[in-house]
């Protein structure tokens, strides 16, 4: 895919696109650090049982609580699997990097395939306000969910250059939103904005497409309540620098899944996901991007355990982890973590 006419020019006056391609500030690409390829190789060999659950994981169907009122909070999440999550924020409903289907990959008949059943179709899901879309990678951006999706005219808001491919697949013009970062975009109505903030990953979707599209982390605002969504992204500097701008989140929600110490620059893991969230100033924690498919080298629940592991000391001083259920309907206000 390459971009074209009014897109390429926007992705030309880009900070983060140079010599043809988006890049990160760092300068980190993905591809195995040197010295890594040993454990690589030995994870690899000896790690694939594991890397699965026993069997299919228990999930919890949504549908009586999002069929209920949103308290008196006025925000709570649904958790539907890796990094797909439903945020009803005062009144609004966004939903994060929409995967329902049953793989993460571009055919239907081989590649990842997800550890347990959708919590709720697309079909079942309440009325959307907007669809908030990170970046182009399989296990973000699912083709036949983003079909499906494209009926029901829903805006989406993304990184700078996904919308070629949104159009591709259904989406009219006119219903997409493409931001570089720090760009904001509110929504008719004025109630809902979206901050595209820093990240450090990569794009592309075959060999030849390699960061013809930017990749973000999101803020997500209404008057009453912020909350974080990072994406897929290693440790960046930029993240204090949000934390900064934007003062305290309500959660925020980090993945720490699909890590490996070899391709640590562009996703963070459990303890960088820790850092992440000091520098953004703490508060809860929700991790994401784990438990659904099986594409790291890890055992499947390993990030969650290692992260509850490592975030005792930051517990201990009153930050909150939450570890909600598959399919949950919860209010992090509410919602108890582990015990420090």
């Amino acid at each position: 895919m390459r971009l074209e006419g009014a897109r390429l020019e926007r992705a030309r006056a880009s900070k983060q696109f140079r010599d043809g391609a988006f890049a990160n500030p760092s300068g980190a690409a993905p591809g195995l650090k040197s010295g890594n390829a040993g454990g690589v190789l030995s994870d690899f060999v000896f790690g694939g049982r594991a890397r699965r659950p026993r069997g299919e994981l228990p999930v919890e169907s949504p549908l009586a609580r999002w069929a209920t009122p949103v308290p008196s909070s006025r925000l709570r999440i649904t958790w539907l699997g890796h990094s797909t999550m439903l945020i009803e924020q005062d009144g609004l409903r966004v939903l994060t990097d929409p995967v329902f289907g049953e793989r993460a990959s571009p055919v239907s008949f081989a590649g990842p395939k997800r550890f347990h059943r959708v919590p709720a179709t697309i079909a079942e899901l309440p009325p959307l306000d907007a669809i908030l879309l990170s970046h182009d990678h399989f296990d973000h951006l699912c083709a036949s969910s983003m079909r499906e999706l494209a009926k029901t005219r829903v805006p989406v808001v993304t990184s700078l250059g996904v919308g070629a491919r949104l159009e591709a697949l259904g989406f009219e013009p006119s219903s997409i939103v493409e931001l570089d970062w720090w760009e904001r975009h509110v929504l008719p109505g004025g109630e809902l904005a979206f901050t595209a903030t820093p990240a450090q990953h990569f794009s592309g979707r075959s060999l030849g497409d390699r960061n013809a599209t930017l990749w973000s982390s999101w803020v997500i605002e209404t008057d009453r309540h912020r909350v974080f969504f990072s994406g897929d992204t290693g440790l960046a500097p930029e993240f204090a620098e949000v934390g900064a701008r934007f003062g305290s989140f309500d959660v925020v929600m980090l993945e720490i899944g699909a890590f490996h110490p070899a391709w640590g620059q562009i996703h963070l893991g459990p303890e960088n996901a820790l850092r992440a969230f000091e520098m953004l100033g703490g508060g809860a924690l929700l991790p994401v991007h784990w438990g659904t498919f099986d594409l790291a080298l890890h055992p499947w629940d390993e990030p969650a355990e290692t992260l509850l592991a490592l975030g005792q000391p930051l517990m201990k001083r009153g930050a909150r982890i939450l570890t909600p259920r598959l399919g949950e309907v919860f209010e992090p206000s509410e919602l108890a973590g582990p015990s420090a």
